[in-house]
């Protein structure tokens, strides 16, 4: 199992990542259909709304965001929302609206966009309403990025983005109760992203089918790769799988808690002060050094998001099924504790007309953005 990821140097003093460790290729219930993992959560989370007496408390969790954050936010809106000093953890970005018309008319303007917003190839392209990785290509030329806006849906808009190509990423799940001054990081999901080595003589197709983990889901990497599947990789040769940190994409996810530190949940405390409305989501950062990291030092926020959020330490492969749904019963009690609490506090939660709008948008667009990288 341990071939799929690069292993640390450990006579590096700088380490991108902890040790990937030990464990079995997939839990048996990592890749269940969503009904049958959720279910329980589901008959939980109709406890809370007994017990707070209310259906909507958790759109109103984070008040700064449409519907908490919960569903069909807009990526460019929340960044809007970050500001002062902890802004500079953004990548620098810009948003395009995919007009309705030929791609001629609309590519200079684009060109130009890029080019006053100072970025450089190789950049990420991402659909501004999304989740779980949908649409999220890199770019690495400007005909790419071109192909890829063509592609995207007419009328909507999408997010072009300097790439932060560090080796380091994880999730950062962050709650705060409404008036307090500290918050408390709940889980850190560390990200790493599967890798095949040539030995001359197999193919990427086979390649793949050879790791145990690889081969089970082995329908997330081949359709990115076409006719290069069929190519033999020389000896040597290292092919990454994928570029999105999302685990339905084919990310593996460990649980590093065990890493969380004073110094990180203060820095964050620090992050969550700027953003308006914040109480409870998670932030996806990159990172060269993970020892940097822990100190809350040197690291991007590639994006972050509300009530929507998961605790996705609960992927890890060795993380039993009780354990996992003990997690999320423990999240969505937070979330309707601190949804409660806003809403004494003055805080109107979003109308049902409202919430299922959103949500039936983000549905329908996730269908139609271009294939994730």
């Amino acid at each position: 199992m341990n071939s799929i990821v690069s292993q640390p140097d450990f006579n590096d003093p700088v380490q991108a990542m902890p040790p990937f460790g030990d464990g079995p290729p997939l839990s048996h219930f990592e890749f269940w259909p969503a009904w049958k993992f959720y279910a329980p959560v589901w008959c939980w989370i109709g406890c809370q709304m007994i017990r707070y007496r209310s259906l909507r408390a958790p759109l109103a969790a984070n008040p700064g965001f449409p519907a908490g954050g919960l569903v069909g936010e807009r990526k460019s809106e929340l960044f809007a929302k970050l500001r002062g000093p902890e802004r500079k953890l953004l990548p620098d970005y810009i948003v395009i609206r995919r007009l309705d018309r030929d791609m001629d008319t609309q590519w200079p303007a684009i060109m130009t966009m890029i080019e006053t917003a100072g970025l450089d190839y190789p950049l990420v392209a991402k659909p501004d309403i999304g989740c779980r990785g949908a649409g999220v290509r890199p770019v690495r030329s400007a005909e790419e990025l071109r192909r890829y806006i063509e592609a995207f849906p007419k009328g909507e808009k999408l997010i072009v983005q300097h790439m932060v190509d560090e080796a380091g990423e994880a999730g950062v799940f962050y709650v705060r109760e409404p008036g307090a001054k500290m918050g408390e990081i709940l889980s850190l999901t560390l990200k790493y992203f599967p890798e095949v080595t040539g030995d001359g003589h197999s193919t990427l197709r086979q390649l793949i089918m050879a790791d145990p983990r690889a081969g089970a889901i082995q329908h997330l990497y081949t359709s990115r790769f076409g006719d290069e599947l069929d190519r033999v990789i020389p000896m040597g040769e290292t092919k990454r799988l994928i570029f999105s940190g999302s685990h339905s994409k084919g990310a593996i996810f460990r649980n590093g808690n065990i890493y969380i530190t004073e110094a990180m949940r203060a820095r964050f405390d620090a992050i969550a002060d700027a953003i308006d409305g914040f109480h409870f989501g998670r932030f996806d950062v990159r990172f060269a050094d993970f020892k940097a990291f822990q100190r809350g030092e040197d690291f991007a926020i590639i994006e972050f998001n509300g009530a929507g959020a998961e605790m996705t330490h609960i992927w890890d492969s060795r993380m039993s099924l009780f354990d996992a749904w003990a997690t999320l019963f423990r999240q969505y009690s937070l979330l309707f504790k601190l949804g409660a609490a806003n809403r004494r506090r003055g805080v109107r939660p979003e109308s049902w007309r409202n919430f299922f709008r959103l949500w039936q948008r983000e549905k329908s667009l996730v269908k139609r953005y271009p294939h994730t990288g």
